[in-house]
């Protein structure tokens, strides 16, 4: 248990070392964290979507993001912080393992990109301010969740956004992120703790309560022809968006 980890609240310290454990396989499209790299199409997809109807931009424009403060916490080694800044906005990007704050640096500078990585909690952002707020499969590893949303949710500026993604607790999910996945290797097991998944009533109870105002919630789904994929289905794995 490193003393990083310890002094942030939300953070539980096992969680964080499990996760830094991993960090030299992040950017490796077949190591560890390859099923993150399969889910970053369709995160992008429906943020993407989720901009352009918010904010009135036109699906024309190469950076969407451009003038615009994005905070991602939970960041991992940056796949979704990268993208988020290729879109121009200036994005901080927070984990609990400083491992895979090491390396998001290093690749985010081998890439040319500017992102401001910090190694925490989501209460090392507090009193800053944010259009855009990310925080994905990060929920389920925090040590009380209301209070990590009502924390994410002080960090949003007006007229910003705040996007979620987490597992589902239901039978589906149960099967296919840990019997399947973690018993065929597909993750490292220990990854999912299936009574710490939230349902979406759950989740949207924890974002109301923080004073913000649930918009959408969509599925993530998995078909063998499709792979992960956007979905009405909530099933598996879903996004919940709000705005205050």
């Amino acid at each position: 248990m490193n003393a990083s980890a310890q002094q942030h609240g939300s953070v539980v310290a096992e969680e964080a070392a499990h996760f830094g454990k991993l960090a030299a396989e992040w950017w490796d499209p077949k190591g560890s964290s390859a099923m993150l790299h399969k889910l970053n199409p369709p995160r992008l997809r429906h943020i993407r979507a989720t901009i352009e109807a918010q904010w009135g931009i036109g699906p024309e424009m190469l950076r969407p993001l451009t003038g615009r403060r994005a905070a991602d916490v939970g960041c991992g080694a940056g796949l979704l912080a990268e993208p988020l800044a290729r879109m121009g906005a200036a994005v901080t990007g927070i984990d609990a393992a400083p491992e895979n704050v090491a390396v998001a640096r290093h690749h985010a500078e081998k890439q040319g990109l500017t992102i401001d990585y910090r190694a925490g909690g989501v209460e090392a952002l507090a009193g800053e301010s944010f259009d855009l707020v990310t925080s994905m499969e990060v929920i389920e590893h925090v040590a009380d969740p209301a209070a990590f949303v009502a924390r994410l949710a002080g960090l949003l500026a007006p007229d910003g956004i705040m996007i979620l993604s987490t597992p589902n607790r239901t039978p589906l999910s149960k099967l296919a992120m840990i019997t399947v996945a973690e018993g065929l290797g597909m993750v490292p097991k220990g990854t999912h703790d299936w009574r710490k998944f939230v349902t979406p009533e759950e989740l949207a109870a924890h974002v109301e309560a923080a004073g913000l105002r649930v918009i959408d919630r969509k599925g993530l789904g998995f078909s063998p022809a499709a792979g992960f994929h956007l979905s009405d289905n909530l099933a598996l794995d879903y996004f919940l968006t709000a705005i205050r």
